[in-house]
């Protein structure tokens, strides 16, 4: 794809970002080879912005390693090692690497992410498609997914998670911000959120759940140890815990949301070592129908 002086223009860029085009780009370029050219000038965010008005093309590039201080390709990386950037790490298509990715600023991919060890990021991560990591996930600040993430190991991040598809975390699950899962959470270890949780399907944890605002999900809420939330639990179907359940102060506990009351018994049961104050709906399972 050739970008003519008129194309550009046609996109409103900023006026300092177009006198450079102007001055180095009289007659035009090709798509990449201007990308590459914004990069290696320093002008990185402008690299980013011509890649989100012209989207993502089929090139695939393959090289044993990335190590630069940015990068921004329109179509899909492929790296047999590591991936290691001073700030951005940016794709039009997918993002696959053999080893780890870590970037100083941000992880962006149009489409999805891969890599065999652990992805870093001490900024933002954001893709279009799946996430999944052989070894763990930090994310400083904002992670969003808009397919499945997995990580074998622990996942980590410093803001909001948000996940369109499922959240499948083989330790612990952390957020310190708010934890939106369209579809379902699966921890080996414990869920931890400073702020809301709130999950399309349903909740399994290995350990134990906290949840610094209301905890939500349309199915079931499932956890080896405890639930403890500082707002309102609510469960479409069934709530269960091996050790106790408990709501903030003033706060109430709610099963079977989404199911008939005669289906309480089979399909809204409440169980934990104890009967949680302010159950106002569910069936509990010692000591019946409440």
């Amino acid at each position: 794809m050739e970008l003519t002086k008129n194309f550009v223009k046609h996109k409103n860029p900023c006026a300092n970002g177009f006198r450079w085009f102007l001055r180095n780009y009289q007659e035009g370029c090709d798509y990449q080879p201007l990308l590459n050219a914004l990069v290696d000038a320093g002008r990185v965010d402008d690299a980013c912005w011509l890649l989100t008005q012209f989207g993502p093309t089929d090139t695939i590039l393959k090289v044993d390693a990335i190590e630069a201080d940015a990068i921004v390709f329109a179509g899909s990386l492929e790296v047999v090692g590591n991936i290691d950037v001073a700030s951005i790490v940016r794709t039009g298509r997918t993002m696959r690497a053999g080893g780890g990715i870590r970037a100083g600023h941000s992880i962006v991919a149009g489409e999805d992410i891969r890599c065999g060890g652990s992805i870093r990021s001490e900024g933002l991560l954001t893709a279009g498609g799946n996430v999944r990591a052989g070894w763990g996930i930090d994310v400083q600040t904002y992670l969003h997914c808009g397919g499945d993430v997995r990580a074998e190991w622990d996942l980590f991040c410093g803001s909001d998670l948000s996940v369109d598809g499922n959240a499948l975390v083989g330790r612990d699950l952390t957020t310190r911000g708010t934890l939106r899962c369209s579809g379902n959470i699966r921890a080996g270890g414990a869920i931890n959120s400073a702020d809301r949780i709130w999950v399309g399907n349903g909740i399994e944890c290995g350990m134990s759940i906290h949840c610094g605002s209301h905890l939500e999900a349309s199915w079931g809420i499932k956890a080896n140890e405890t639930i403890v939330s500082i707002g309102s639990i609510k469960a479409g179907e069934s709530l269960q815990a091996e050790g106790e359940i408990q709501a903030g102060d003033g706060y109430g506990i709610y099963a079977g949301l989404n199911v008939h009351v005669d289906a309480w018994e089979a399909s809204a049961r409440v169980r934990a070592r104890t009967k949680p104050v302010r159950l106002m709906s569910g069936w509990w399972s010692g000591d019946g129908l409440v």
